[in-house]
């Protein structure tokens, strides 16, 4: 699938048709710098919930790279002028930006006013303003209702409630939210798995902590572990496919391939991505069901320039005896990938007619497993699609 550049589909009449939105962290007006953490969790929150919503929301990521480009320093008080750079910069078309405020009355206990509102960069013209005021303790349900605002205004029409929207979305305890967002924005791999695990243990609702050590598992081949933290994802989580796609991915790896095949085929059916189908094949294939075939076809058909869609087709074939389309399949990986050996072997093989022998291990189990997840562009073809 072909990266597109980015769209997106909104309804409300102060938007423009079709457009990418930044979150930037909300600015500290407190006196206390040890509170700037809660600028980037409302940020955090509010960017989650418009993605679990299906829109389109730059990642974090690309929100720290910029400002690390321009100089910005992550908890700077930004001017409305540094705001649009910002949002030109990362080539948005909504910038959500605000502040909040944290104050202590008569007998000690905190409140905080959270206030957001939206820019329409192409119109050059505000949204409107909301805000959310209430006990610190209640952060994470004043975070929600706040995003809710945003995904509302978006999508009027929509059939979500708020009542649903907050249902699905439990409050989480302050503690695991602010252990969430330092571990998130550690540098360390290790502070970051140890705070991330210290969220997710304090409060067992907390979905997003879990996604984020099961990616982290998955990455050091812990695939018990990865399995053990993303089957705490929750559907209202925006990385819920993604953890289902690693999911299977783990099943795979540890040989039980009947289990890979259940998580991609719930996957493909909301997400019908190339990489998915794609190691759907490999699974199927594993276990020689015939199924393989067709999704390795829709993988080829969705991005004929990828050389492993190529050799995973061609394999397949080969493993079935079909020695001259086979052979077809793996020249196609050569003139996109002249030095994969394996391919080249394949290719003699096909050319001799010599068929798998149980036992080859330089035969037997050679499907190409995809790891990317793309669900960003298959978000940004629905988009054009709907625009057009």
């Amino acid at each position: 699938m072909h990266r597109l550049l980015p769209v997106f589909f909104l309804t409300a009449s102060f938007l423009s048709a079709a457009d990418t939105i930044a979150v930037l962290p909300l600015f500290n007006h407190s006196s206390a710098a040890n509170l700037d953490w809660i600028g980037e969790s409302a940020a955090e929150t509010i960017r989650e919930s418009l993605s679990s919503e299906g829109d389109l929301v730059l990642k974090r990521e690309d929100r720290v790279e910029v400002f690390r480009r321009l100089s910005i320093r992550p908890n700077a008080l930004l001017t409305k002028a540094s705001v649009l750079k910002v949002g030109e910069e990362l080539d948005a078309g909504q910038v959500i930006f605000g502040e909040f405020e944290v104050r202590s009355g008569p007998n000690k206990e905190r409140t905080i006013r959270l206030t957001a509102r939206m820019i329409d960069l192409k119109r050059m013209r505000e949204g409107p303003e909301f805000q959310q005021t209430g006990p610190l303790e209640d952060l994470s349900l004043l975070e929600t209702r706040l995003a809710w605002s945003f995904v509302h205004v978006l999508a009027p029409k929509s059939s979500v409630t708020e009542q649903e929207f907050l249902r699905v979305r439990p409050p989480v305890r302050i503690d695991a939210v602010e252990l969430y967002m330092r571990g998130l924005m550690s540098a360390s791999l290790d502070q970051k798995q140890r705070l991330l695990t210290q969220a997710a243990t304090l409060d067992e609702r907390f979905s997003q902590p879990a996604f984020q050590l099961g990616r982290i598992y998955w990455e050091k081949k812990d695939y018990k572990q990865a399995l053990h933290w993303l089957e705490r994802v929750t559907r209202a989580d925006s990385h819920y496919l993604e953890g289902l796609y690693i999911i299977g991915l783990c099943h795979y790896n540890q040989g039980d391939y009947f289990e890979a095949i259940k998580q991609f085929k719930a996957v493909a059916a909301e997400m019908p991505l190339n990489e998915v189908f794609n190691d759907l094949g490999a699974a199927q294939s594993r276990k020689n069901l015939l199924d393989a075939e067709d999704n390795f076809k829709k993988a080829l058909q969705g991005d004929e320039a990828d050389p492993d869609y190529w050799f995973n087709m061609g394999y397949w074939q080969w493993k079935n005896g079909v020695f001259y389309a086979a052979a077809d399949k793996f020249r196609a990986v050569l003139d996109r990938s002249p030095g994969d050996t394996e391919a080249t072997s394949f290719l003699g093989r096909c050319l001799r007619k010599e068929g798998p022998r149980t036992g080859d291990t330089r035969t037997e189990g050679r499907e190409r497993l995809k790891v990317t997840f793309e669900e960003t562009a298959f978000r940004q073809l629905q988009a054009e699609m709907k625009k057009n």
